[in-house]
């Protein structure tokens, strides 16, 4: 074992170091999602329980279910639990962008751009849940 590792506080991000869910890929592109919907979001009605509140808790929801699952055991049900969570959510997030093209919010590339983003998402969290 590292000498130098064993000063460091394990709860927190130290000397450029990341926390577990950020060196996660999945992470980092639920991250570049959320950001991509948050641009669609604010075009949307600011009505709680419409497609805006939808994609903003979805997309949230994403990023964070990463997260809490990377906390976990790695490997145990329950972290998989929430890696199939995150990924229920990025099949709720595909549905509102094809809400959105429906609607005409966003352009074609822009939906394209953040439909790629959500099946790179769904593979890597498919093989996240099948692992172990």
């Amino acid at each position: 074992m590292n000498p130098n590792a064993q000063s460091r506080p394990q709860s927190a991000a130290v000397d450029g170091d990341l926390l577990s869910h950020e060196r996660l890929d999945a992470y980092r592109v639920a991250v570049e999602f959320r950001g991509f919907a948050q641009t669609l979001i604010v075009r949307l009605p600011k009505v709680k329980g419409q497609l805006g509140d939808q994609l903003e808790r979805a997309s949230e929801s994403i990023v964070l279910r990463i997260a809490e699952g990377a906390g976990c055991e790695w490997r145990s049900p329950e972290q998989k639990r929430h890696f199939r969570g995150a990924r229920g959510s990025v099949l709720e997030c595909s549905a509102c962008l094809d809400i959105c093209r429906i609607r005409k919010v966003g352009s074609a590339d822009q939906l394209t751009g953040g439909r790629l983003l959500l099946l790179r998402l769904a593979q890597m969290l498919t093989r996240l849940c099948r692992e172990g």
